[in-house]
């Protein structure tokens, strides 16, 4: 029998999945159409499960939505943990993933954003996609829940920038494997995306995955805590299984059209694109000079820079911030090349 089939699928969904949700509600907004997605959130979860408790909701940082949490998770039965301090995604991930680990059975784990852009009627493809690979190579997965648009969704410029992100660090990852020697597997990743879309928040993660991603001691490569636990947080957990060697997959998910609540207004969004691209970088000890030309490469490229002026100085903003973070401090941010004279 082929192992991917839905009825096999489905048995492993009920019985060896970890399906962990970050929550986090910034104060002074109101909560309540935040508290009525993560209450639909976590029960179109929990009644895929046979345990309600193999659901996580964890919460990061009391003040951010642990009292509603609380309420949730005794009305459907999931599994409740919750940090002191407000970290970032990545800490509320780590924590619901440790607390998930001891049960020995479950051999897959999931995260799963709090906003009800992650359908749970979908998970199914993501399970029978990582069974096929994990029945063909024998090898660890990284399962991306990947979008059809970005720019629907999130927005022009939000789409631009992570889509910057997105093309430097699969840079980055050809270069480390080059020098490495360990040869990046991505047939079952381009033949969906030109370039994958890593900065996806609904991902899948094998036992051996999970562990490299969340169980290890944060390598933070010189970056401050934000940079990793926040602003880079899909970056970590894209590249720490990825340098352990597990494969990379994708499969497309839908999304809402656009996104019902959203913190991206709240950030320093140069900050944040910046960080998404200056910890891989670190991370895999790539020379500043072929950072440089990622940037300028990729900048030459997005549409985002035919918006005059804001589109180019939104990007010469953050490759100067990158750039500083490589000890380049005067980096001339009025000689980017921004393509060839004729198209």
């Amino acid at each position: 029998m082929n192992k991917y089939l839905t009825t096999n699928a489905k048995d492993v969904l009920k019985h060896k999945v970890g399906i962990v949700i970050p929550v986090y509600f910034p104060l002074g907004i109101d909560d309540s159409e935040a508290a009525d997605l993560l209450r639909d959130t976590a029960y179109s979860y929990v009644d895929l499960l046979d345990d309600p408790r193999n659901v996580c909701l964890s919460v990061d940082g009391v003040e951010h939505g642990l009292d509603i949490a609380t309420c949730i998770s005794k009305d459907c039965g999931a599994r409740l943990v919750s940090s002191q301090k407000n970290r970032g995604k990545l800490g509320g991930v780590r924590k619901g993933v440790q607390a998930l680990w001891n049960d020995e059975k479950l051999t897959y784990f999931v995260e799963v954003d709090s906003d009800g852009d992650h359908f749970a009627n979908e998970l199914l493809n993501l399970i029978r996609a990582a069974i096929n690979v994990q029945d063909r190579c024998k090898d660890d997965v990284l399962v991306i829940g990947s979008r059809t648009s970005k720019h629907r969704p999130m927005g022009f410029l939000r789409g631009e920038l992570e889509e910057l992100a997105d093309r430097v660090l699969l840079d980055a990852l050809y270069y480390y494997a080059a020098l490495s020697g360990q040869p990046l597997s991505l047939e079952y990743a381009t033949p969906i995306e030109e370039f994958p879309d890593f900065h996806s928040g609904f991902k899948l993660f094998s036992r051996g995955a999970a562990q490299a991603a969340f169980l290890e001691e944060p390598r933070l490569c010189g970056v401050d805590e934000d940079a990793y636990f926040r602003h880079g947080c899909e970056a970590v957990m894209t590249v720490e299984p990825l340098l352990s060697a597990a494969r990379l997959v994708l499969v497309n998910r839908s999304t809402f059209n656009e996104q019902p609540v959203t913190t991206f207004g709240l950030l320093n969004r140069e900050r944040m694109i910046a960080d998404k691209i200056i910890w891989p970088c670190k991370r895999m000890q790539i020379p500043a000079t072929f950072v440089d030309q990622w940037l300028t490469n990729h900048c030459a490229r997005l549409i985002l820079n035919t918006l005059v002026p804001q589109g180019k100085s939104e990007l010469l903003q953050i490759r100067s911030l990158v750039l500083n973070a490589f000890g380049i401090e005067d980096a001339d941010t009025e000689t980017m090349n921004w393509g060839p004279l004729f198209v």
